[in-house]
């Protein structure tokens, strides 16, 4: 079968891929369309590092095609979307409805394919660059089948990521004032959380001017092509503001720019290494910086949440998908995302 590899020194196009059958509680999928998110580049350019080679993709939706012992919520021809989480259910995290702290779910690789005979590795828990994957139950919700698979691809990661920084970690209540700062896939998201949330104010900061017409029609109420203009719009500053680009200067400027009470929140994605500063006295008028991981959601949860506001015209995905790409056209896909021509670029199989 087909799929996307990377060895740690070029990626390309494989068709002999082969991955194993699901075991106990795990999921056959095959793969209808995979959103390529910055992340998946961040593998390639070494931001992320991760044992090679590796199958890439982690945004995918699909048609389970086969289920193991002990999987019940899904079946053979049940349309799902996938999540990049593989918590086990059973810790404290879990327990407390935190999966994305569960520490079985972060750094811990599986090898489900081989090539040549040698095990490849699965990148995220997922792989959805591949004509068939297999994942832990957990990571499969199932949706309805009225909904695009390109689009429905997209809930898995930049959908969760986004909304769910806004609507688990932010909490952005109506009313709110909202900064965010990069209208990528990520950024997109939050802006229309922002605007399901109910916020007043909700001002988009990107160095590209082209960008405007698609955040105002995500929900900004206002765009800017720097932040050296957001004390123009909120003379007081943001009361959250989200920065998604991943610089360390637009992390401190996210700071410096939030009123009394507010919160930085985190989701672009710097080098491992990299480290920013702020003034320590700029928090003591109850400030806050939040991590946010996979936007603190509970994908069985809130995918099925995400499908419905889809459904209800409340959510919009389809506006997303602003290129598909058959998959062996994938270096054109990377080319166009790294130049910022797409908003999500999408592969099919």
């Amino acid at each position: 079968m087909r799929g996307v590899i990377y060895d740690g020194k070029q990626v390309r196009v494989a068709d002999d891929l082969e991955v194993r059958d699901p075991g106990p509680g795990e999921v056959l999928v095959a793969v209808s369309a995979a959103g390529l998110c910055h992340s998946d580049l961040s593998v390639l350019d070494g931001t992320i590092p991760f044992p090679v080679p590796v199958v890439l993709g982690h945004e995918g939706a699909g048609v389970v095609e086969a289920v193991g012992a002990g999987v019940a919520h899904v079946v053979p021809g049940d349309h799902v979307a996938l999540s990049t989480l593989a918590n086990c259910g059973t810790c404290a995290d879990c327990d407390r409805g935190r999966p994305t702290m569960c520490r079985q779910a972060i750094g811990r690789p599986g090898r489900p394919f081989s090539r040549d005979g040698r095990p490849v590795y699965q990148f995220a828990a997922n792989s959805a660059f591949a004509e068939r994957t297999v994942v832990k139950a957990v990571q499969a919700v199932r949706i309805p089948k009225d909904i695009p698979m390109p689009s429905a691809a997209l809930i898995g990661c930049g959908v969760l990521t986004g909304l769910g920084a806004v609507l688990n970690r932010a909490r952005v209540d109506r009313g709110d004032s909202v900064l965010v700062i990069g209208t990528g896939g990520i950024g997109l998201n939050v802006l229309q959380g922002a605007r399901i949330a109910g916020a007043l104010r909700i001002v988009a900061v990107d160095a590209n001017p082209e960008k405007e017409a698609m955040a105002r029609r995500f929900g900004a109420t206002d765009f800017l092509t720097s932040t050296e203009g957001v004390r123009d719009v909120l003379p007081t500053g943001a009361d959250h503001a989200f920065e998604c680009v991943g610089r360390v200067e637009l992390i401190r400027a996210a700071i410096d720019l939030l009123d009394r009470h507010g919160q930085a929140v985190l989701l672009g994605v710097p080098p491992a290494t990299a480290e920013a500063s702020f003034k320590v006295s700029s928090l003591f008028l109850d400030k806050a910086i939040l991590g946010c991981r996979y936007g603190s959601s509970r994908p069985q949860h809130d995918i099925a949440l995400y499908a419905e506001l889809y459904r209800q015209g409340r959510l919009l995905l389809d506006e997303l998908v602003t290129a598909t790409y058959p998959v062996e056209d994938f270096e054109k896909a990377r080319a166009d995302a790294e130049a910022g021509r797409v908003a999500r670029g999408v592969l099919t199989f």
